[in-house]
């Protein structure tokens, strides 16, 4: 355990002196948290015999969330096919890019959900990161029901497990889950406010970040969803710090007047205040550091499922599935798994596939091998 502090937090610790616990890693988060708690009701001097003793009997879950190989563990939930095909195959996407991270990131156990939520719940146990790759608005998989998946989302997210969302998983209804949404990964798709225009942004240079590493600019048709609801002061225009959340804009681009103008995909539009902003850079993706320790990212890409078989535009989301797991991107890319072929194998596979959840191991019963 000696990782979690050096001689200076041992000495602060034993006089009280929270300040020294201000590292966004998850366990000091919970330490801070532990200490102020137990110090309203029973304020003492605190000693590292003490501290050790709390964190040891509480820690286990939150400090160590690998499997029992050692792996860190990510989960994508897929949502049901709601268009015509080759369009919101989430099922297929899904299966593509768990593929790609089954041959290509030893490093991670990848376990995924079709056709929605999951009947069983277990498979989010020990998570290190949750995507949502769905429908999304009244309709979103997390705000269906009582309430209780909402919740169980934001209990993740307190203990540090990373949230994605892409496509149109990044819409939710301002008043049912904004907020959260906006803790989690820094921000939604509002109705009414974001536009979602079918165009063909260039994305001609990244940021400094892990999840642009080797990625090289690229340009393709989507439905790029922009004029995101982000938190107070985040945008396309460079990183910034917010109340501990670190936003980092990934995909940056400046629509067109003629993009701005519309038709939109629904409602078609133009809306005056997006039409007002015209030459602003807008950004498509992005991702966050949260201070619970978690990491977040939205992706507004994804409404093609052509679109998987484009280098550049797949390696950016194999990086940022690896990223919000918090697993080491590679410099190198990561295996050419997806041909055009296997993008069709894959639809099919999604269709026909009778089960709603499998782990990487049962991929070879259900795509076409490479």
């Amino acid at each position: 355990m000696r990782w979690f502090w050096d001689d200076t937090d041992l000495a602060n610790l034993n006089n009280f002196d929270a300040s020294a616990l201000r590292s966004p890693n998850p366990v000091w988060t919970f330490a801070r948290t532990l200490i102020n708690e137990i110090g309203k009701f029973h304020p003492m001097r605190f000693s590292i015999p003490l501290v050790l003793t709390l964190l040891a009997v509480t820690l286990p879950e939150i400090a160590f969330a690998k499997t029992a190989d050692g792996k860190s563990k990510l989960v994508i939930i897929a949502g049901k096919p709601s268009h015509p095909p080759r369009m919101h195959e989430f099922n297929a996407g899904t299966q593509l890019l768990a593929k790609c991270l089954a041959q290509g990131a030893p490093e991670l156990h990848v376990d995924f959900v079709l056709n929605g939520w999951p009947q069983d719940e277990k498979i989010f146990d020990g998570a290190d990161a949750v995507v949502f790759y769905m429908d999304g608005g009244p309709g979103h998989e997390v705000v269906k029901g009582d309430g209780t998946r909402l919740a169980k989302v934001e209990e993740w997210a307190k203990k540090g497990v990373g949230i994605g969302a892409m496509h149109y998983g990044v819409e939710v209804e301002a008043d049912t889950a904004g907020a959260q949404f906006k803790k989690w990964i820094g921000g939604h798709y509002e109705k009414d406010y974001s536009c979602n225009p079918m165009w063909e942004p260039n994305f001609a240079k990244f940021p400094e970040h892990p999840i642009t590493r080797g990625v090289q600019p690229f340009q393709i048709k989507d439905e790029w969803y922009m004029n995101i609801r982000f938190v107070e002061g985040f945008g396309a225009e460079g990183a910034k710090t917010v109340a501990g959340t670190k936003f980092t804009p990934i995909l940056v681009a400046a629509p067109s007047d003629a993009v701005r103008n519309g038709p939109y995909v629904w409602p078609a539009g133009p809306y005056p205040h997006i039409q007002a902003n015209k030459g602003r850079d807008e950004a498509m993706m992005w991702a966050v550091e949260r201070p619970d320790g978690g990491r977040g990212f939205g992706f507004t890409g994804g409404h093609f499922h052509d679109n998987w078989g484009n280098d550049q535009f797949r390696k950016t989301i194999l990086n940022a599935l690896l990223w919000v797991a918090k697993v080491e991107v590679p410099e190198e890319k990561l295996p050419r798994l997806v041909w055009h072929s296997n993008l069709s194998a894959a639809v099919v596979a999604a269709a026909v596939s009778p089960v709603s959840s499998m782990s990487t191991i049962d991929l070879a019963r259900y795509i076409v091998h490479l």
